[in-house]
Parts: C-alpha cells; structure tokens; sequence
C-alpha cells in the first residue's frame, strides 16, 4: 500500500509530517509497549523472593528479555506479533506468545516458559501499554510542538507590544488595543492549558481479571501482591490506581483527552482571529515561489494554514471528545467497546500534531503591515468616546454617558468635532487637557506592559 491508498488522511497525505508520532501510537508502536510489559514483569517476577522458577534464567535467557524490555523493537518483532494473531485470533494472546517464543529460542525450560503472562489478564498488559505510548507521545511530541508554538507567540507579542490596533467587540470597532496584547492573550491561554496537560497523573493497573488479584494468591498467598505490583508499576513511573474492575477505568485518559481538547480549543480560537486579520488586512503573508493560491485567481494568497489547522483540531477534538465521554463507561466488569476506541486515539493525536506545524508554518509566513493597522484605527475616533465619559464621571459630571452617546452613536466623529466636545465640557483645565491629548494609537492603557510581560520563551 502507498500513501495514496491510505484510507486516514494520517497515514496518507500527511505521513510525512507524523513520523515520530506513528513510531509511538501505531499499531507496531502498540505492540512494542505490550512486548515491553510482558518482558518487564518477567523480570520483576525473578526479582521477587519465593518465586525461584522466574529467578533461575540463565544469562542468555534473561538478555533475551532484556532486550525485548527495550524501548527499540527487535527486528521483525511487529509482524511476527502479527503472524500469530492471526492464526489465534488475540491480539495480547499473541504478544504473550512471542515472547515464550523468544525466551524458549534462548534456552528458557518449559517451567520458565509458562511465567511468561504469570497471573496476568490482557488488561493487564493493555493499559501499560496504552499509559507508556501516551505518556511517550505527550512528553516527545505534542509537549515540545505545543511549547514551541507558545514561544512563537510570546515572541510575537513582544515585538509588537507597543504596535496599536483597533480592537473589535461584536466586530464593531472598540477600546484600542495593541497587537502583541491580543497575540499575547492567546500565548498565556495556551501556557495554562499546556500545563494542564503536563499535571495529567498517568495511571495503571495489574491486578488481575478482576482487579482483586485472586489468580495471584492462589498460587502464592504468602506474596504480597498488591506491594508486588505497585512496585512494578511504580518502576514504569505511573501512578498504581488499586481500585479496578478488569479494566483500568481510563479516567486518566478522560482528562488526557479533555485536557489536549482544551488546548486545541483555544487554537481554533488563535485561527479564526488569525484569519481574520489576515483578511483586514493587518497581517500580510510572505508569497512563496511557485505556490498557488487559486485555481482561477491569480492574485490570491490564501490563509490555508489557519485554515487547514482549524480543520485539523475540529477532527481532533471530535475524537478526543468521544473519548472523554465513552472510555470511563465500561459494562460491569468489563466490556470490550473500549477496544477499538483506544485504536484511534493516534488518529487523534496526529490531526493535534498536525495543526500545531501547520499553525508554526503559518505564522513563520506572516508579516504585520503596521501602515494599513493605523489607518484603521486613525479613522476610529468615536472609541475616544469611552474615555471622554469615564472622566466626566470621575468629575460628578451628571449625564456624561448619555452625552458621549448621543454625540458618537451612529454618527461619524473626527479628531476635530471631538475636540470641539471636549472643549465645552465642564471640566478642571488639567482633565481637558489630557483629554486633547489623547488619541486612538495612545490610547492603549496597560496593553504593552501586558504584552512584554507574558509568558514564554524569550
């Protein structure tokens, strides 16, 4: 199969671009976890006292072991994983089988062979498997993209703390504000729910087909188990969640995917406002050679890659919202409709990788057009208004809101018809004055210390 035979856009027109993401949560990635946690608890049952069978492997038998506990696969590993499931029909089955056949072919006996899944229900395995790939792509992945595209931001908004712009409450022109505040109120968005999905307590279970580790006891009641078993949790640097049915309930996975669904928010949020400006005119986009914008319209330089982002995250966010609500609910103790859910998490995770390059390239393409920002905002005198009345109040003018709205609303104002206002209101001299001096581009309040002050890589 090609890219172009591909029925998920991920693995078809995108793949390039999600290499390392596909290393981590495709189904060879899967399998590599699952492989990894057979051969992990082997060993952590030869460390265990009472159990010699586990502890009598011979060198060449527990370096096969080790390898197979590796973060690399073994050559091949993933379709031999895949020969075997097919022929028994289960998928954890198989991997159980792999690695008896890896440790037989290294001169494991027949009584070490059958501590190979000793005790072990393939939620056991499956939940580690899912907790270490989606620790692996948060922390290589979507963690470094995501700050990244923060320190874009941040840098942004400081070149352009002080750079004036008219803002827009219901699209009507409003209070003026500063380019680099309103770019950085996207970068202290995204700074808060990054961390949010950094704090995510990744959890996992292995206690059993019931979670009450009765297989455990009765072929060693005087092990304690439950210490067991945290301890080999806890070596995989995830919390022990001790209270379980077959399943580990995937509420970490809720938050996960409600946290990263967050993140994605706000950035379709960053694209529309990015997209809009780009349409106002504010920020240009560098022409590449040899693009094309329109099939029919020569001039045109489309904002594509707000557009295709804010594609992007809608699908993302409709898988990860899916999961937040179905994988927690699972059938007494336990049903199998999480099954195929959990496949598609990588689908999700890659439509998010694929929006924050997509966002990066997109603003490494923009320009600001400083000239066609204040012209806007210099044709914009009646946001003076909100100031004017603001003093009058302060003074114990009566009516000065019903006065600056009669004078402004609806009607065009000038610098000079404004001032000709403000020098009949009964105002101290020192008030006026300050007033006559004010302008839409330095009405800015705090928008440029806000700006320099946010967040971010310098």
């Amino acid at each position: 199969m090609t890219s172009l035979d591909a029925l998920s856009p991920v693995d078809g027109r995108y793949a390039g671009k999600l290499a390392q993401l596909r290393e981590l949560c495709s189904e060879a990635g899967l399998i590599r976890q699952r492989v990894r946690v057979e051969a992990l608890w082997y060993l952590h049952l030869g460390r265990i006292d009472g159990l010699p069978i586990p502890a009598s492997l011979p060198d060449k038998s527990r370096a096969a072991l080790e390898l197979l506990a590796g973060t690399m696969a073994p050559e091949g590993e993933a379709e031999q994983v895949k020969a075997i499931e097919a022929r028994i029909n289960h998928d954890v089955k198989a991997v159980e089988y792999h690695v008896r056949a890896q440790l037989q072919r290294a001169g494991g006996t027949p009584a070490q062979l059958e501590y190979v899944h000793f005790a072990c229900t393939s939620e056991d395995i499956n939940n580690l498997a899912y907790a270490l790939m989606l620790r692996a792509a948060r922390d290589t992945v979507l963690m470094p993209a995501m700050s990244e595209l923060i320190a874009k931001l941040a840098t942004l908004a400081r070149e352009h703390a002080a750079t004036p712009m008219l803002a827009r409450t219901h699209g009507q022109p409003a209070t003026p504000t500063t380019l680099g505040k309103e770019v950085a109120n996207f970068a202290a968005r995204l700074e808060r729910q990054r961390a949010g999905l950094a704090a995510i307590r990744i959890a996992g279970k292995f206690n059993g087909a019931v979670g009450n580790y009765n297989a455990h006891l009765a072929a060693f009641p005087d092990i304690d188990w439950r210490a067991q078993t945290q301890r080999f949790v806890a070596a995989l640097d995830l919390e022990t969640n001790a209270y379980t049915t077959q399943i580990e309930p995937h509420d970490w996975i809720a938050e996960y995917a409600d946290a990263l669904a967050r993140f994605n928010t706000v950035l379709v949020d960053l694209s529309r406002d990015v997209w809009g400006y780009i349409s106002l005119g504010y920020f240009r986009q560098r022409v590449l050679t040899g693009e094309v914008g329109s099939s029919t319209m020569p001039h045109k330089v489309n904002p594509i890659d707000f557009e295709n982002a804010e594609g992007n995250l809608g699908v993302a966010n409709a898988l990860l919202k899916h999961f937040a609500e179905k994988l927690p609910i699972s059938r007494w103790q336990r049903d199998l409709t999480d099954s195929t859910v959990l496949r598609n998490i990588g689908v999700a995770l890659g439509h998010s990788a694929l929006a924050f390059d997509v966002l990066g390239r997109g603003f490494d393409r923009l320009e600001v057009d400083a000239g066609r920002i204040a012209a806007d905002l210099d044709s914009a005198w009646e946001v003076l208004a909100e100031a004017v009345q603001t003093v009058l109040r302060a003074h114990g003018v009566p009516k000065g809101y019903e006065l600056l709205k009669d004078f402004s609303r609806g009607q065009a104002v000038t610098r000079e018809s404004l001032h000709a206002l403000i020098a009949s209101l009964p105002l101290p001299p020192e008030a006026r004055q300050r007033l006559l001096q004010l302008t839409p581009s330095t009405y800015l309040g705090e928008a440029a210390r806000l700006a320099r002050d946010v967040r971010g890589k310098q």
